[in-house]
């Protein structure tokens, strides 16, 4: 994977250059925006989990960038009950609408690596029925 910033764009003025860290942070946010991810997995080396905390927003997020086009693979953790290839189907839609909006870059492929399930505790239901509710009041 590439981690030197790639020349992107000469302008009358200067070089324009989007380092690949920016394009996983564009990935990673693009990622957990989704309904039914639950995180992001670092993957099977790391084996660590990022549970929707957006510390690491590059977190289990990889990318190959080119002169004009990327390349992203993304590994999370989906919430149970939700169809699997739909919402890996949603992040590679989300992924490249959100790179290609803000780099200008073509991405040419986004692979999704699901790495595992999310059960939801009772704690984490009765949270979010609170939330909910709260918003329904105001």
């Amino acid at each position: 994977m590439s981690t030197l910033p790639t020349e992107y764009e000469r302008t009358e003025i200067g070089e324009i250059q989007i380092a690949p860290e920016v394009i996983e942070v564009i990935a990673g946010l693009a990622t957990v925006e989704v309904k039914g991810v639950a995180g992001m997995s670092g993957g099977f080396a790391g084996g660590i989990v990022e549970l929707l905390g957006r510390k690491n927003l590059s977190k289990g997020v990889k990318v190959e960038v080119g002169q004009r086009e990327a390349a992203v693979d993304v590994s999370v953790i989906i919430e149970y009950g939700n169809r699997l290839p739909e919402v890996a189907a949603e992040i590679q839609r989300n992924v490249k609408r959100s790179i290609e909006t803000m780099t200008g870059l073509t991405v040419v492929e986004v692979n999704v690596h699901i790495h595992d399930v999310q059960f939801r505790s009772n704690n984490t239901v009765e949270k979010a029925e609170e939330t909910d509710a709260v918003l329904r009041v105001k």
